[in-house]
């Protein structure tokens, strides 16, 4: 492998594993206010679920329509569907603070 194709590969590698970790990073955020508004008395206000449902839509879009990479790692792979699964348990919560 010459070292033009190798860098290059680091480089989609490194790249795919910081758009996974965003991933986790935002679904991350999404969990502690969902959870923050279950908590609360009065439950979401209509501007909040509204916010927060759009926001669901779009990780999840981003979750269930990805094509990982052939070069993409094993780890990479579990967590996007530990992602989906959260994803979806992030949602069911979400319901109940509706």
């Amino acid at each position: 492998m010459s070292a033009w194709h190798q860098e290059t590969q680091n480089a989609l590698d490194n790249a795919w594993t910081t758009y996974v970790q965003n991933l986790e990073s935002s679904l991350v955020q999404l969990e502690k206010d969902i959870g923050a508004a279950v908590k609360a008395r009065e439950g979401c206000t209509d501007e909040w679920c509204q916010a927060t449902e759009h926001v669901l839509d779009e990780l999840g879009n981003a979750l269930f329509s990805i094509h990982e990479p052939s070069f993409s790692k094993e780890i990479d792979s579990k967590k996007i569907k530990e992602l989906k699964r959260r994803l979806h348990d992030a949602y069911a919560t979400f319901n109940t603070a509706r």
